[in-house]
């Protein structure tokens, strides 16, 4: 029988070669299976047949001083749930103890958006007298007028996108595949920086050799720009803009979802430009302009 550190390592093993997942969700799961495995709780007992085992050390990681929010709690839950599944299939252990692993309840969270005028603020606040400012502002036009995710709008190659048809090939979770609109706004920020600027940035890199024409977006090096990167672009945005709260690039995603359902789009519209798989997901902002609905409702009647 192997260790449970030699399990884990089966297990990430298929997750990453027969399941193809990509390597953030790998990462993970790995994260969560060696705690898991370094737990004392775990050291001591039979992981392989003791249910109690991944009971009591899922129980003690809600317990101070280290008390996990609910949403981590339940996906390494999950992790160690799919790993006992998968050891259970391989004919490894003698009993499924994934099964008896109680998920704990989902919390439903609004998710953080931004009003018209907040966005139009953080939009506009790049400085479009610089090169990098020009790239900045297009970057998070393309973000709000497509409601990309960061990773899949720092994953565009030249080729994914089409300026005369006004629209941007996206891959998505899943290896899903979507066809965007580009907004008017978008693909003017759009053509400035992929004519003025984006030759000059990877003018002499490898960048430019590349057979899907390189990344879109690029770093003043050449290089295709980082998450971090994007993440101080929206920070430094949201400072020069004024726009309080907590910003983040998805808060572009769901401000730009919000928006169209409050505008009158058909929630099935809404999840295909999402690329959810599935309309609960997108049923979420349906809450979320309800509650806006009740706000506006309790400042505006006079009798609320």
């Amino acid at each position: 029988m192997p260790s449970l550190d030699e399990a884990i390592d089966a297990y990430l093993t298929y997750l990453r070669v027969e399941r193809g997942l990509s390597p953030a969700t790998i990462a993970a799961y790995t994260v969560d299976l060696r705690g898991f495995a370094r737990h004392p709780l775990t050291a001591d007992a039979d992981w392989r047949t003791d249910p109690q085992v991944a009971t009591d050390y899922l129980a003690s990681l809600t317990r101070p001083p280290r008390t996990l929010r609910p949403a981590s709690h339940r996906r390494k839950a999950a992790s160690i749930r799919a790993f006992y599944r998968f050891m259970f299939g391989e004919a490894l252990i003698e009993r499924d103890i994934g099964g008896l692993l109680d998920l704990p309840r989902a919390t439903r969270q609004l998710p953080d958006t931004l009003d018209v005028a907040a966005v139009e603020a953080l939009l506009d606040a790049p400085d479009t007298d610089t090169a990098l400012g020009i790239r900045d502002q297009a970057l998070l036009e393309l973000l709000y007028a497509c409601g990309l995710r960061v990773s899949e709008a720092l994953g565009l190659d030249r080729e994914d996108v089409s300026l005369a048809d006004a629209s941007v090939r996206v891959i998505g979770k899943g290896d899903r595949e979507r066809r965007l609109p580009i907004g008017d706004v978008a693909l003017a920020a759009l053509l400035r920086y992929v004519d003025d600027v984006r030759p000059a940035l990877i003018a002499g890199s490898r960048v430019s050799e590349t057979g899907r024409g390189g990344p879109v977006f690029v770093s003043a090096r050449g290089k295709r720009l980082g998450r971090m990167a994007a993440w101080r672009i929206l920070r430094q945005a949201a400072l020069v803009g004024g726009v309080k709260g907590h910003v983040t690039p998805h808060t572009l995603r769901h401000s730009f979802a919000t928006h169209l359902l409050e505008g009158g789009a058909d929630l099935r519209v809404v999840q295909e430009l999402l690329g959810h798989a599935s309309i609960t997901t997108t049923q979420l902002y349906t809450h979320l302009t309800g509650e806006r609905i009740r706000q506006v409702y309790a400042r505006a009647h006079p009798r609320a």
